[in-house]
């Protein structure tokens, strides 16, 4: 069975210390390692109390052996201890292999003593020895040895580059130690580039690209890479910049511009938004449009030497918003693309086009045999069972990592059987070498998988775990089985993402039988296909399940029209196109089927009297027409609907013994709402948002398990009750209502508390415990007593404009309080006890 061995060494340590305690310990080590620690380089520093003589312990060879570089700081006193040298002898053992490297430091002695054991260092050793011959009464070969080790070991460290402190700095150890962190930073950057362990044949790539990127040039370079997908564009751009970033002022990896400028009408602006944020470490920045967002990067952007990479261009449109010329940048500053179409690149007028070239045989084996047996050399007796996948694969490197890790830990008859199948499938037919992977999944796994590139692309994880949660799936491992198939990847943002070979391989299983009949597939996401079907009622009673129409032109009657026939239809999502609906009560209709029900814009006062909805779990409307859930106020329990969205829609009222099982009841902005009906028991709720209502009075009592709870801007609420025990509660947002006083009875996870604007507000009874509460805002208010002695953990106190507050009283230890604004208040004294942290005090 093919191995799954581990591929490389992986240290324990970046930096180990090798120092005389008595001379440096608590001065000049110190302040080195809380610098190397400050930089996020792993280091160990042995702390222990080492009598002169004892002998190193195995623990601390194994440390040694475990750590990439070493710090050798030299002293007057390190020579005379046994222990020092013992360590000195081991990392001059270890220093000789190609992982290891070793720096001397010479403190406060010059090389040539540690060389010839002159001067202090020489006081130091004689010291050692004078001692040893004392302790061994007879000159014994082990003190011999012992001596000639020490020896030979200083004289080869002081060979080593190092660095002087007197040379240094003119003795500066603060500039000292910062030079000594920014080169071991820098090689560790070198060494541990955030490239998959698993690529093959990016070093001669990278080496191409840097070298055309002519990085010691004072001017504005962009250059291109292109080829087809699933061919590496972005892994080489990825790998080049984790290369090169270290040396520039800012740095922003654009991904997805393709999909994401043509995702949403805002899509160019945020990716502005995203460039700007990350090259000026500013995540405030706002961008009003496309046109303020070129604004601001000609303004912005030439003060500071940039590398940008925009992954996945197909538009010159796209270019221009986000690297329209090359004035926009401060000299220095680099631009790579990557993109399929090279006119792109062409009309930008990039200096250099890299083409990615497809693997070789040789390294198509070398990342083949590391997804299936964990090395770069294949298990005995698969040699030409390797040779035949790899050509089968043709050098597309995706194809090979999937097959890779499709038939790694499976048995030679497996692979045989694997192979064997693959000959069935004509070479032609690229997208059919994906389906391996498919296959290999359960039911349910292959389900989610059709779901994710047929309905879900472009949704982020949480949104598409929530949906196909809504429709039956286990869907946390679920995605994590696609993952691990390299059927899908998961982003740094938690957005899903795959490749377009397996998005249209997705596509084509679902196509299946039936490649011109779309009405009898599974899941609908092409337009025109769709509209066809519900205009002229097409659809399938079995087959349909799942529907995605986006920016459609037809009438809402003549969508629910064509939805008759789809009687297994769970989930379905409308996006409005430019077009005014026609509404028409009369004709409603949905599928009972339905579980999850997206339709942004939904024209109709309620939905359809006959759909029953006992199947539906997820609920969105956002915008709608919508003024009550069923006509004439009828009850219909929902038993399963765990999550409704109604936000800025007209409803008026809601009833929460409608929906038992609810988590989650988003009304944010309807302004025209003013009744929540309670039940005596509402246990599953944890997220209710009724920002900008007209509620009044909003009694919570019978929901024990609230987790969020926003009424920002609810100007007519006037009283809020809290359950008594709110044990779950941990976001408290109440800003802007006449809500006079609040009681949080014991609500011990509660993290934020914001009641800015609330001039009716005069009195806060606080928890017994606080443990949690970071923020409080206060701002505006009337009250006139403030007592938090049991926030041990208060980060930021916004309590301006409190005019009638007299007495405030802070934890004695305030150790995290960071930001303390005060002003306007009758505050007579104030005791900031212990806040070491405090960043801004403001008493104006």
């Amino acid at each position: 069975m093919a191995s799954t061995s581990s591929v490389q060494k992986r240290f324990k340590y970046d930096v180990f210390l090798s120092f005389r305690g008595e001379d440096t310990r608590k001065t000049f080590v110190d302040h080195l390692y809380v610098a190397l620690v400050n930089k996020g380089i792993i280091t160990y520093k042995d702390d222990e109390t080492i009598d002169k003589g004892e002998r190193i312990k195995e623990q601390l060879i194994r440390s040694i052996q475990d750590s990439r570089f070493y710090i050798i700081v030299f002293s007057k006193n390190y020579a005379s201890s046994s222990w020092c040298l013992d360590e000195l002898v081991e990392i001059i053992k270890c220093q000789k292999t190609a992982e290891h490297t070793a720096y001397p430091i010479f403190y406060d002695v010059e090389p040539t003593e540690v060389r010839k054991q002159s001067g202090l260092v020489g006081e130091a050793f004689e010291q050692l020895t004078r001692k040893r011959k004392r302790t061994l009464e007879d000159a014994t070969l082990e003190k011999e040895n012992d001596v000639g080790r020490w020896k030979n070991a200083l004289k080869e460290a002081a060979d080593l580059a190092g660095m002087e402190l007197k040379n240094t700095f003119n003795g500066h150890e603060a500039k000292f130690i910062q030079q000594i962190v920014q080169d071991i930073s820098l090689k560790l950057h070198l060494i541990n580039l955030s490239i998959d362990m698993k690529l093959v044949g990016m070093e001669t790539r990278v080496r191409d690209v840097i070298s055309s990127l002519e990085l010691d040039l004072d001017d504005v370079r962009m250059i291109g890479i292109k080829g087809i997908g699933g061919g590496g564009k972005t892994t080489l751009a990825r790998a080049v910049f984790d290369h090169i970033s270290i040396w520039f002022e800012g740095k922003s990896f654009v991904e997805d511009v393709r999909e994401v400028s043509k995702g949403s009408l805002s899509g160019l602006k945020d990716l502005q938004k995203q460039i700007l944020s990350s090259v000026l470490n500013d995540q405030t920045i706002v961008v009003a449009g496309v046109s303020d967002g070129k604004s601001m990067m000609k303004r912005m952007m030439p003060n500071r030497k940039v590398l940008v990479v925009l992954d996945d261009v197909d538009d010159i449109d796209q270019l221009e918003a986000l690297a329209g010329e090359t004035t926009w940048f401060k000299p220095g500053s680099r631009i790579i693309i990557t993109t399929r179409d090279e006119q792109v690149l062409v009309a930008q007028r990039v200096n250099v086009i890299h083409d990615v070239t497809l693997l070789s045989d040789e390294e198509a084996i070398c990342l083949f045999s590391r997804h299936a047996f964990g090395r770069e050399i294949p298990d005995q007796g698969y040699e030409e069972l390797l040779r035949k996948v790899v050509h089968y694969a043709a050098g597309l490197p995706l194809t090979i990592k999937v097959l890779g890790s499709h038939l790694c830990g499976r048995t030679e008859h497996e692979w045989v059987d694997t192979i064997e199948r693959l000959k069935t499938i004509p070479l032609e037919k690229t997208l059919k070498r994906l389906e391996l992977s498919y296959n290999g999944l359960e039911n349910d796994e292959k389900e989610i998988f059709l779901d994710v590139v047929c309905i879900l692309k472009g949704e982020g994880k949480n949104d598409s775990i929530r949906i196909l949660e809504s429709c039956g799936f286990n869907a946390h491992i679920g995605l994590k089985v696609l993952e691990q198939k390299s059927l899908i990847t998961i982003s740094d943002n938690d957005g899903l993402r795959f490749h377009d070979h397996i998005e249209e391989m997705g596509w084509n299983i679902v196509r299946g039988l039936y490649p011109l009949e779309p009405s009898k597939h599974s899941r609908l996401w092409i337009k025109e296909e769709i509209e066809d079907i519900l205009v002229y009622e097409m659809g399938s009673t079995e087959a349909t399940r799942s529907i995605i129409l986006k920016y459609t032109t037809l009438q809402p009657t003549t969508i629910m029209r064509g939805l008759r026939k789809m009687r297994e239809l769970r989930f379905h999502s409308v996006h409005k196109g430019d077009i005014v609906w026609a509404v028409d009560e009369v004709s409603q209709y949905l599928p009972d089927a339905l579980q999850c029900l997206y339709w942004p814009k939904y024209p109709f006062r309620s939905l359809p009297q006959p759909f029953q909805a006992n199947k539906l779990v997820n609920l969105e409307m956002v915008g709608s027409n919508i003024s009550e859930l069923w006509e004439g106020g009828e009850k219909k329990v929902l038993n399963k609907i765990r999550f409704i969205d109604l936000r800025y829609s007209k409803l008026e009222t809601f009833d929460l013994s409608m929906t038992p099982n609810l988590e989650k009841l988003d009304l944010e902005g309807c302004c025209d709402f003013y009744k929540l009906h309670i039940p005596v028991e509402c246990p599953k709720l944890k997220f209710l948002d009724l920002t900008s209502s007209k509620v009044s009075n909003l009694n919570l009592g019978m929901i024990p398990h609230l987790e969020v709870l926003h009424i920002d801007g609810c100007k007519e609420l006037v009283e809020l009750h809290l359950p008594v025990e709110c044990l779950s509660l941990e976001f408290l947002y109440l800003s802007g209502s006449k809500v006079s006083k609040l009681n949080l009875g014991m609500t011990p996870h509660l993290e934020e508390l914001n009641l800015e604007g609330c001039n009716y507000f005069e009195e806060l009874h606080m928890p017994v415990e606080c443990p949690k509460l970071k923020f409080i805002n206060l701002s505006g208010s009337k009250v006139s007593n403030l007592n938090l002695r049991m926030t041990p953990h208060l980060e930021v106190l916004y309590i301006d404009g409190c005019k009638e507050l007299v007495e405030l009283h802070l934890p004695v230890e305030c150790s995290s309080l960071e930001f303390l604004y005060l002003s306007g208040s009758k505050v007579s004294k104030l005791n900031l006890g212990m806040t070491p942290h405090l960043q801004e005090l403001n008493l104006e």
